[in-house]
């Protein structure tokens, strides 16, 4: 158990990214899903993540190592080599605000909350279309909503404040909990997503968006719940690239 998972009060440490080759690395698809399965897992080996994703055990095992260069891993106890388990570190993970306007690290960052965003909504259109499946608790229990409101610049960052303070009572509860050991016994994970953002752009700004099934356009942002939130960290969880600094990437 590192220092970071093992603090008072189960306060997540906070850790600022300056760097835009952390975020350019964390923005490879396959690497957003293996973080994905290590938060829902607890910890697992390159053999058991291949056979959830879908990938080798080699190009896991190569992931996972440069999840760890970027600090969003580590190793747990038990195994070697590709049966060697890793787990993620518990953290707050936010983007440095002073650099957003820096073409590269604006540029890699946007490329990151892009693809985390269509995890997002891809997640959502998964639990949408299959919902009815799921137990009657859970489908009480879940929930979406959209609303229109008019609101002041102060008025919508309390609401943000507010907001941010709820994800950090309910995000994550007990950083004990990334051990499945220490989950009540019906706990699932549950994804936190929200947005606000002015419905009208400003004149003279570039009318980019999605078209459906066609991706996402640059110049969207998002504050996922298990994600990264840009310029001013998230509350809680571990952050989850290509990685233009190393040509291996381009494998993966």
């Amino acid at each position: 158990m590192t220092d970071q998972q093992n603090r008072p009060g189960n306060e997540l440490p906070r850790r600022e990214i300056r760097d835009a080759t952390i975020l350019r690395g964390m923005a490879h698809p396959l690497r957003l899903k293996i973080m994905e399965e290590l938060v829902k897992a607890g910890h697992a080996t390159a053999t058991e993540l291949a056979e959830r994703t879908g990938e080798s055990a080699a190009n896991c095992s190569w992931h996972l190592r440069q999840l760890a260069r970027y600090g969003f891993i580590e190793e747990a106890e038990g195994g070697t080599g590709r049966q060697r388990p890793w787990r993620p570190i518990a953290q707050s993970v936010g983007t440095a605000a002073d650099l957003e306007q820096e073409p590269e690290f604006g540029a890699a960052e946007d490329a990151l909350m892009e693809a985390m965003l269509q995890r997002e909504v891809d997640s959502f259109r998964r639990w949408f279309a299959n919902r009815h499946d799921a137990p009657s608790e859970w489908r009480d229990a879940s929930f979406s909503t959209q609303s229109w409101d008019y609101l002041t610049p102060d008025e919508l960052a309390e609401f943000r404040e507010e907001f941010m303070n709820l994800i950090r009572r309910f995000g994550l509860r007990d950083v004990n909990r990334i051990d499945p050991g220490k989950r009540p016994p019906d706990a699932q994970p549950v994804r936190l997503v929200a947005w606000a953002y002015p419905a009208d752009l400003w004149p003279g700004t570039p009318r980019t968006g999605m078209e459906p099934g066609k991706g996402i356009e640059r110049g969207t942002g998002i504050e996922p719940g298990t994600g990264i939130e840009r310029g001013t960290g998230i509350e809680p969880g571990a952050a989850t690239g290509p990685d233009t600094d190393n040509a291996a990437d381009e494998g993966g």
